[in-house]
């Protein structure tokens, strides 16, 4: 789920809901309240007023709060092309991740996951993360080939080299026993 999925679910969830996901995603993105209302083209007091339960969101400023989750996180279409590299994997590969953020060259990239559990799923997650803004994406041969021919960024095979040994060797134990 995505930080504006987050703010719209909890919009409509509950005004204590809204309170503490906006605090908590504000805190996420590394902003503060000041920041944030300027990127959201409200006033600071207007978003304090949010946060505190003074004051309900109306539809014009839920827009506007998504609207810079979005630019602030690069979600969606406010997203520049380049942002980031999206991994589709089993959950358990994508647990393995440990950097968000890696840097290239001198440049960070972000890295955000798209979990699949099968074919299906992983072209489902292809498509996502390119509508997404994806620059590129990282996938299992199994899938990459299909992935490739469906999406206009470029698609990097994961080749499990270290794990497939591991298997092989595995596989060859049970053979024996």
């Amino acid at each position: 789920m995505t930080l504006t999925d987050e703010i719209i679910k909890s919009a409509l969830e509950s005004d204590e809901a809204f309170r503490k996901t906006l605090r908590k995603i504000i805190k996420e993105l590394g902003s503060n309240v000041s920041e944030f209302a300027k990127e959201a083209h409200i006033s600071p007091s207007t978003l304090y007023k949010l946060i505190e339960g003074v004051r309900e969101p109306n539809l014009r400023t839920l827009r506007k709060v998504t609207g810079a989750v979005q630019k602030i996180s690069g979600e969606g279409e406010h997203q520049a092309r380049g942002a980031f590299i999206a991994v589709i994997a089993a959950r358990t590969v994508l647990d393995r991740i440990e950097e968000r953020v890696m840097d290239v060259e001198g440049k960070p990239i972000k890295i955000r996951e798209y979990p699949a559990t099968s074919m299906e799923d992983a072209i489902i997650a292809a498509v996502r993360a390119e509508r997404d803004g994806a620059a590129a994406l990282v996938c299992a041969p199994i899938v990459s080939t299909t992935v490739e021919k469906i999406v206009n960024i470029p698609v990097a095979t994961i080749i499990p080299r270290s794990s497939l040994i591991r298997a092989l060797e595995l596989a060859s134990r049970k053979l024996r026993a």
